[in-house]
């Protein structure tokens, strides 16, 4: 018995699952590099002006609000290539309707 290839589906499911999950990795790497950015400026600069914590609590703050503006927009970036590679199934499909009329 051979093997049964694995179904149109499951391959779309397949390539959805690999596009979450780079996603997600390019989400949490970027969030890591601000936050260890944020830390390590904050450290800089509290040590070179002798504000021990300030700068570091003040760069970690303002991390949050651009780590989610800058996921969002990856978020987006992904979701709007999910879109687009759906939609060409369906034109040709449609490009043949009322052809034959």
């Amino acid at each position: 018995m051979s093997p049964e290839l694995p179904k149109i589906k499951g391959n779309k499911q397949n390539t959805f699952n690999l596009l979450i999950a780079a996603v997600t990795g390019q989400v949490g790497c970027l969030t890591l590099v601000i936050i260890l950015g944020a830390v390590l400026g904050g450290m800089a600069l509290d040590a070179r002006y002798g504000t021990k914590p300030w700068f570091t609590v003040g760069l970690l703050v303002a991390s949050i609000p651009i780590s989610l503006v800058l996921m969002f927009f990856i978020v987006r970036k992904a979701v709007s290539k999910i879109k687009t590679g759906g939609p060409q199934n369906k034109s040709n499909e449609e490009d043949g309707i009322g052809k034959d009329s």
